[in-house]
């Protein structure tokens, strides 16, 4: 079974939020003085399970956990092997690293193939004027550890003009030696980043060229409904761009957003979703429908919620 919305875009991937609390203090993802969603709010083990195989049923695909950081939430275990049952074309985690390589084989004996880890900076000291955490060699190791344990492996990095654009040659280089694909994320207006983007907003276009200067790039082919264009360097590094905000991919998107309390949502950057929680999945055809139909055919300038509160 296809879903498809009123624009004809196939939707087939889910996002779904395990927690919206984190190990880290990212400034652009979380105000200072965050409070998290209390456990009664979240969904649970079943309900997470149950939600998404209906899903599945009904034309998902793909599925990815995320958070706030997925891997903080206790039951994080219990839910892996839950989502485990449902056979998905694709089965992926985005973590911020910290905790990622203990639940190495737990989530490769889970069919979990797909690993992004969120790293902004290969400076131990900018690392942690970002994220507000020391751990820097451990979050590398784990991103090591999984390339061995053979997942698919991609590092996400939000470039920030003042703060981390220097190390672009750098990531580079750290694609090239460890067979890493690392992309490039433009900085969006999301949350407290908001306050931050004149000032530190860089388009990919600007990273590209100064990429450009230091190895030989070659464009390489993604599917439509992509989020990122990519290149391979002359020296095998794979990197890729995601610039949600000079060049927006709204026209293929095909995510679907569950949040850890259970909203449906159909962007990131849309507010207003539909409640599953307590929903008779029969009802779910329906509600798909109508959360399709949300979906904006073209980028919407902002969303004051923070990232660990929408998912990432």
């Amino acid at each position: 079974m296809h879903l498809r919305d009123s624009h004809g875009r196939h939707i087939r991937k889910l996002r779904v939020q395990l927690t919206d609390a984190c190990n880290f203090r990212c400034f652009y993802c979380m105000p200072a003085g965050s409070r998290f969603q209390p456990a009664s709010r979240l969904l649970s083990v079943r309900e997470i399970e149950s939600i998404c195989a209906f899903l599945s049923m009904l034309g998902v695909e793909e599925v990815r956990v995320t958070g706030g950081e997925p891997t903080v939430r206790p039951e994080f275990d219990a839910i892996i092997a839950g989502l485990a049952r449902t056979p998905w074309k694709k089965f992926g985690i985005t973590s911020n690293g910290f905790l990622l390589g203990e639940k190495l084989p737990l989530l490769r004996d889970a069919g979990c193939s797909h690993v992004n880890v969120s790293l902004d900076s290969l400076d131990a000291g900018t690392f942690r004027a970002i994220t507000g955490s020391p751990h820097f060699r451990k979050v590398i190791a784990a991103i090591l550890r999984a390339k061995s344990m053979g997942f698919h492996v991609k590092i996400n990095t939000i470039v920030f003009r003042g703060i981390n654009d220097g190390e672009l040659p750098d990531f580079l280089a750290f694609s090239a030696d460890h067979g890493v694909e690392v992309r490039f994320l433009e900085l969006m207006r999301v949350g407290p980043a908001i306050g931050e983007h004149a000032e530190r907003f860089m388009p990919a276009r600007e990273m590209l060229d100064r990429l450009e200067i230091h190895d030989t790039l070659e464009p390489v082919s993604d599917r439509e409904d992509s989020t990122s264009f990519g290149f391979r360097s002359g020296r095998g590094a794979r990197i890729g761009f995601i610039a949600s905000e000079s060049k927006p991919f709204c026209g293929a998107c095909s995510r679907l957003r569950l949040s850890a309390t259970g909203k449906l949502r159909s962007c990131l950057f849309a507010d207003t979703g539909v409640e599953l929680r307590g929903r008779d999945p029969l009802d779910y055809p329906e509600i798909l429908q109508e959360v399709m139909a949300m979906k904006p055919t073209g980028r919407l300038p902002r969303i004051h919620q923070a990232m660990n509160q929408i998912g990432g």
